[in-house]
C-alpha cells in the first residue's frame, strides 16, 4: 500500500498518528511496568492477568516454566523450586507466575492453591490487586527469576503453574508448553498413612511403633566433595507429639535445641525443650549416632558392613499425641539436617497406620551460612528460615546441579507398627499384616522372663555360621540392664536357632531388587570385531542377608568399522576370567587376550588386552562377639616415671561359632612422678704431698661434682678431704731457714697478685697461669662433661717437683633430661 502525501509537513504529522495509535495498541496487550496498575479496581479477581491469555503469542519456545527436578507429581505439602528462564540471548522485563486448580477460571480466591514463598525481594514480589500471584519488583532485563512453590494439602487433585512473560511489551502466556506446568497429587506409597496431619484423630487406644534410620550417605550416592574420614550422622533426637506442639517445620525458625544438633550434633538441649511440653509430649524419642554414614537397608548386610544394626528406637503413640518428629545432623555441615517433621500415624478410618518409608533429603536450620560440607563456621545474623536443600543452592554446594534436578535422598526412614493395645474402633476392618502383627506381638509379650530382670531389645540375627546349604547357627543377643533381685536367677542373654547359608531358600531370587541396566559401555575396539559390557547394581538385598543370585554384569561382541586400516591390529577372544580374588565380599577379578597380529604400519596396538572388574562373593560371615566389660586398669608398671599399664576382657562367645578378632586386651602408657637422680661424684684424686718439709703438716685429696642430686634425690657428700702428716723433725737452724723461706714465697706471691692480673696457683714454689675456659659440654642433655686447665708458669728453685705440676678440673652439665 503506497499513500502519496503532498507535502513534508503532512508526512511528519502522519508518521506522530502512526506512533500514538501503535502505543496504544501495545499498552491493550502489555502489563503496564507499575505493579499496582496490573488489575484495575474494575475487574474481577486476578481477572486482568488471565485476560491475557486471549492476546498470548503461540509457539513461543523462547522460555521455559520449571519445576526442581521436572516431577510428574506433587507430593502434598511438599516445597519445590520454580524457576523462570529465558534461552541465550532473549530475556524479560516482566513476568507473573501463578497456581491453578485445574479446571479453574482464576475469577475466585478458592480458584488458587498452594502457597508461592519469596527467595529474592530484590527480584520478585507478590503482586498487590492479585496475592497468590507473583511478578517482578522493578522491570529490566532479566534471564531467570526463582521462587519457592509449597504444594496444597493432600486431596486438592491436579494443579497448573503458569507463567506469563513481558519482553518488548509482547506477552507470553501459555495454556500448554513451555510456560505451563501441570502436576497432579502424588498416590500415597503407603495405604492409610496421611500425608499432612490430621487436626483431629478418631483413633481408639494405643500404637506402637519401631523407627529404623538408614543412612544413604555416601561418596557413591554423593560424589562431590564427599568427607571420607569424618562423614557421620548425630544422635537422633525426636518424640510423639500432639498437634499443639512443633518439633520443626519448613518456614518455621529453629529454637535453640535445633540449632545445637544442626551445627554441633549435641540433642542434650533438645531434649530438654521436649521434656518441658509436659503432656503435649507421649514418649521421647532417641537413637544412637551412626559412624559412618553410608548404613546398608538390608539389616544382615549391615551388620557385615557397618558393624551393627541400624539405629532404631520404639515409641507409642495415642488419640491426642499421634504425631511423630525427628531430626539428625548431617556431619560434617554447616547446619543440614534430615528428619520427620509431624508424620500423622492417624488414619482417616480411625485406626493407625501400619507401615511408612520415606526418603529423606537435607534442609537447612537457617543458623550458618556454610555452603559446603567442611565450610568454616559463619554464623547468620538475622536468623533464617528453615527451608529444604535445593540443587541450585550455590555452585560450590555438594547438592548443586546446572540443570535443576532433584536432590539424591541421602536417608531413609521405616515406621513400623508392631503393637496396638486397648479397644480399637478403625472403621475398615483389620487386614491379614495387621493381625499378623498383633498376633507376633502377643506371643512376643508371653515371654518367660522375671520382672526383676530388665533387658534391651533383642539384637537382629547375626549371618548364618555357615556358607553352604549344610545346617549351621545364627544368634542374637540382648543386655541384662538390672537385676533386681538377686535372689531370683535372670534368663540368658544369647539366644540361637538353626539355619542355612545363603541361597538355599526358594524365596531368596523374589526378595532381590536390581536396578536397571546401566547403557553399554563403549566397544573395546575401535576396529574390527571387540566386546562391550553394561552393569546393573543390587538396590536391596534379601532379608535373610543372602546375596543375589542374579547377574550384575552382561557382555556381548561389538562390531566397530569392519574394514580396518593399516594401523588396526588383531587380537584374539577373552580369556576366561580368573577366580575372584576375594573368598567373601568385593574382591576384583582379571581376563587378558593376546595380540595376534600388530598394526601393518609398526605403531603400537591400542586394543585393551587386560581388563579388570569388581566381583561379589558370598557375604562375609561374623559372629558378633559376646565379650565380658572390659576390667579395671592395673597398677602402673613402675613406681616413678614413665611406664605402662594393661586392662583385660574375657570371650564369652562359643568358640564353635567362629573366631573372635577383638581385642581381649589392651595396654597404655602411664606416668607417675620423676624418679629421684642422686648426686654423682668423680673419684677421689692422690693424696698430695706434705705441706711441709719437716714436722707436723696436712695432705688433702679432692673429688668433682659431676651430676647434681634432682627430684629428691641423696645429697652430694663432701669434695676434700684432709690428713695430718709429719715427715720427720725439724732442728731451730732448720726451722727458722724454713719460716724465712716461707715468708718470702708469700711476699712474692702477694707482689704478683698486686703487679699482675694472673690468678696463681696456692701450691707452694710455683706460679700458675689462669684457669682456661671451660670446654663445650660433651652432651647436649642426659648429662655431660666440661674440662678446664691451669698450667704452671715458673717453678721456684726451692719448689718440690711432686708439688709444682698442671692442674684439671671437671664437672658436670646439660643434666636435664633429654
Amino acid at each position: 500500500l503506497q499513500i502519496k502525501l503532498p507535502s513534508t509537513e503532512l508526512q511528519s504529522r502522519f508518521i506522530l498518528l502512526l506512533c500514538l495509535i501503535s502505543i496504544a495498541a501495545c499498552n491493550m496487550f502489555a502489563f503496564t511496568e507499575d505493579p499496582s496498575e496490573r488489575a484495575g479496581k474494575g475487574d474481577g479477581y486476578c481477572s486482568r492477568i488471565l485476560r491475557a491469555q486471549s492476546n498470548r503469542k503461540e509457539g513461543n519456545s523462547e522460555f521455559r516454566l520449571r519445576v526442581e527436578g521436572d516431577p510428574e507429581s506433587y507430593q502434598p505439602g511438599s516445597t519445590y523450586r520454580v524457576t523462570l528462564i529465558a534461552s541465550s540471548p532473549s530475556y524479560f522485563r516482566g513476568f507473573t507466575l501463578i497456581a491453578l486448580k485445574e479446571g479453574a477460571e482464576g475469577d475466585r480466591e478458592e480458584d488458587y492453591t498452594g502457597n508461592f514463598q519469596i527467595i529474592d525481594e530484590e527480584e520478585t514480589q507478590f503482586m498487590t490487586n492479585c496475592p497468590p500471584a507473583v511478578t517482578e519488583s522493578t522491570p529490566r532485563r532479566r534471564t531467570s527469576i526463582q521462587v519457592f512453590w509449597t504444594a496444597p494439602p493432600s486431596g486438592s487433585g491436579c494443579v497448573s503453574i503458569k507463567a506469563s512473560i513481558v519482553q518488548k511489551r509482547i506477552i507470553n502466556f501459555q495454556d500448554e508448553g513451555s510456560l505451563t506446568k501441570r502436576m497432579c497429587e502424588k498416590e500415597s506409597l503407603y495405604g492409610d498413612a496421611t500425608d499432612k496431619p490430621l487436626l483431629s484423630c478418631c483413633a481408639c487406644g494405643t500404637a506402637k511403633y519401631r523407627v529404623t534410620f538408614y543412612g544413604n550417605w555416601s561418596e557413591k550416592s554423593h560424589p562431590k566433595d564427599y568427607p571420607r574420614r569424618a562423614n557421620h550422622w548425630s544422635a537422633i533426637i525426636g518424640a510423639s507429639h500432639s498437634e499443639k506442639y512443633v518439633l520443626w517445620e519448613y518456614g518455621g525458625f529453629a529454637s535453640d535445641g535445633i540449632k545445637q544438633i544442626a551445627e554441633l550434633g549435641s540433642p542434650v538441649k533438645m531434649e530438654e525443650e521436649i521434656r518441658q511440653k509436659g503432656d503435649d509430649v507421649l514418649t521421647v524419642i532417641k537413637m544412637k549416632a551412626q559412624w559412618p554414614a553410608w548404613q546398608p537397608l538390608n539389616t544382615s548386610f549391615s551388620l557385615s558392613l557397618s558393624g551393627g544394626p541400624p539405629p532404631s528406637a520404639e515409641f507409642s503413640v495415642d488419640q491426642s499425641r499421634h504425631l511423630m518428629s525427628f531430626l539428625t545432623m548431617l556431619g560434617p555441615s554447616p547446619d543440614w539436617n534430615v528428619g520427620l517433621s509431624a508424620e500423622d500415624l492417624c488414619t482417616k478410618e480411625c485406626g493407625w497406620v501400619q507401615r511408612v518409608v520415606q526418603d529423606l533429603i537435607p534442609w537447612d536450620a537457617g543458623t550458618d551460612s556454610g555452603v559446603t560440607y567442611e565450610s568454616p563456621n559463619k554464623p547468620i545474623v538475622t536468623q533464617d528460615k528453615i527451608r529444604p536443600l535445593t540443587s541450585l543452592d550455590h555452585p560450590q554446594s555438594p547438592f548443586y546441579d546446572p540443570e535443576g534436578g532433584a536432590i539424591t535422598p541421602v536417608a531413609r526412614v521405616i515406621v513400623e507398627r508392631i503393637a496396638r493395645k486397648g479397644e480399637q474402633c478403625n472403621i475398615v476392618p483389620d487386614n491379614v499384616d495387621d493381625i499378623v502383627a498383633d498376633i507376633a506381638q502377643e506371643e512376643k509379650e508371653e515371654d518367660d522372663t522375671p520382672e526383676t530382670c530388665i533387658y534391651s531389645n533383642w539384637s537382629p540375627w547375626s549371618a548364618c555360621s555357615s556358607a553352604t546349604c549344610e545346617k549351621g547357627k545364627r544368634m542374637r543377643q540382648r543386655m541384662l540392664k538390672a537385676q533386681l533381685d538377686l535372689s531370683v536367677p535372670c534368663p540368658h542373654t544369647q539366644d540361637f536357632e538353626p539355619c542355612m547359608g545363603p541361597g538355599c531358600s526358594d524365596e531368596d531370587a523374589s526378595t532381590c531388587m536390581l536396578s536397571e541396566w546401566i547403557s553399554w559401555s563403549p566397544c573395546s575396539l575401535t576396529c574390527g570385531m571387540g566386546t562391550r559390557s553394561r552393569e546393573r547394581y543390587v538396590k536391596q538385598f534379601p532379608d535373610d542377608g543372602s546375596v543375589c543370585t542374579q547377574p550384575t554384569e552382561d557382555t556381548e561382541n561389538c562390531v566397530v568399522n569392519e574394514e580396518c586400516s593399516p594401523s588396526s591390529c588383531l587380537v584374539t577372544e577373552w580369556g576366561e576370567w580368573d577366580v575372584c580374588s576375594a573368598t567373601c565380599g568385593l574382591g576384583m577379578k582379571r581376563r587378558e587376550r593376546m595380540v595376534k597380529m600388530p598394526p601393518a604400519d609398526g605403531s603400537i596396538c591400542g586394543a585393551e588386552v587386560l581388563e579388570v572388574v569388581k566381583c561379589m562373593m558370598p557375604e562375609c560371615h561374623t559372629i558378633p562377639c559376646m565379650l565380658t566389660p572390659w576390667s579395671d586398669w592395673s597398677d602402673c608398671s613402675v613406681t616413678c616415671g614413665k611406664g605402662s599399664r594393661t586392662r583385660q576382657r574375657m570371650l564369652k562367645s562359643s568358640v564353635e561359632l567362629g573366631e573372635c578378632t577383638e581385642d581381649l586386651e589392651q595396654v597404655e602408657k602411664c606416668m607417675l612422678p620423676e624418679c629421684p637422680i642422686d648426686c654423682v661424684m668423680s673419684d677421689w684424686t692422690e693424696w698430695s704431698e706434705c705441706n711441709k718439709s719437716c714436722g707436723k703438716g696436712h695432705t688433702i685429696r679432692t673429688r668433682m661434682v659431676k651430676l647434681e642430686p634432682q627430684f629428691g634425690g641423696d645429697p652430694c657428700a663432701e669434695t676434700i678431704q684432709r690428713k695430718k702428716c709429719k715427715i720427720r723433725k725439724c732442728n731451730r737452724g732448720q726451722a727458722n731457714s724454713d719460716e724465712k723461706k716461707r715468708r718470702k714465697e708469700q711476699r712474692e706471691k702477694r707482689r704478683s697478685k698486686q703487679g699482675r692480673t694472673e690468678v696463681t696457683s696456692e701450691h707452694p714454689g710455683c706460679k700458675m697461669r689462669p684457669w682456661s675456659s671451660w670446654t663445650e659440654c660433651t652432651k647436649l642433655c642426659g648429662g655431660g662433661i666440661q674440662e678446664r686447665l691451669m698450667t704452671v708458669k715458673q717453678r721456684f728453685k726451692t719448689a718440690q717437683l711432686s708439688s709444682c705440676k698442671d692442674r684439671k678440673e671437671i664437672r658436670a652439665c646439660n643434666v636435664h633430661p633429654c
